[in-house]
């Protein structure tokens, strides 16, 4: 008997669920990561119902954004400083936070946003932009020290390319030898404005590294 009771109260939850909604899978997708054109079905199904997953992001604060010409969606936290947005949307918790990266992360972001730039204006028969992971390190290591211990450095090295990974910046695509996949949604994170104002504040440490050295 009071199996058929758990049996009932468990039936009629499920019941009082709403409907499912055909976006349902896509609003999960984005609560979780960038959504790239390559997932074609999810893809497919942001474009079908832009308006009523922007409205229900809005409701938590979020901001849907798709970006058409780059293939590719994702999620942001509204700015209540730039966004006519009630007052009442300022008591919402946060569900992202910027993440400040270190000088090392930073430069990597730099160099991967700046191999992008060159991929789109030069390479026509590719549909990705793939770096090297021995050339990314040479661009990287000039702008420290020379350094006799190599393998530290490219150990600080492979620890700031995983921040740009966890940040959705690069993929890993081949082992042997290591190449990256730059990641077009640092286009979004990275415009033009906020890599020139990174390009000044790199060069400022590396000028200022000089000239503690020279002391």
């Amino acid at each position: 008997m009071a199996e058929d009771l758990t049996e009932l109260e468990s039936n009629r939850k499920y019941e009082d669920l709403p409907d499912y909604r055909p976006w349902s899978l896509a609003a999960v997708r984005l609560l979780q990561d960038v959504v790239y054109s390559s997932d074609t079905a999810v893809w497919g199904e942001i474009l079908a119902s832009q308006n009523r997953l922007r409205d229900y992001f809005a409701r938590i604060g979020l901001t849907l954004v798709v970006d058409e010409s780059n293939s590719f969606a994702y999620l942001r936290q509204l700015d209540l400083e730039q966004e006519l947005v009630p007052s009442e949307y300022a008591e919402l918790p946060k569900l992202y936070r910027r993440t400040r990266l270190g000088y090392g992360a930073s430069l990597v972001c730099v160099l991967l946003r700046e191999e992008l730039r060159r991929f789109e204006s030069e390479d026509v028969d590719s549909d990705i932009c793939v770096v090297e992971e021995e050339f990314l390190f040479d661009q990287w290591k000039a702008f420290f020290p020379v350094r006799t211990d190599e393998q530290a450095q490219y150990r600080e090295f492979s620890k700031a390319l995983n921040s740009a990974r966890d940040a959705g910046f690069a993929k890993l695509l081949s082992k042997d030898p290591p190449a990256w996949e730059v990641r077009r949604i640092i286009k979004a994170k990275l415009d033009a404005a906020t890599l020139e104002r990174l390009r000044a504040d790199l060069l400022a440490h590396v000028e200022k590294g000089e000239d503690q050295g020279a002391e």
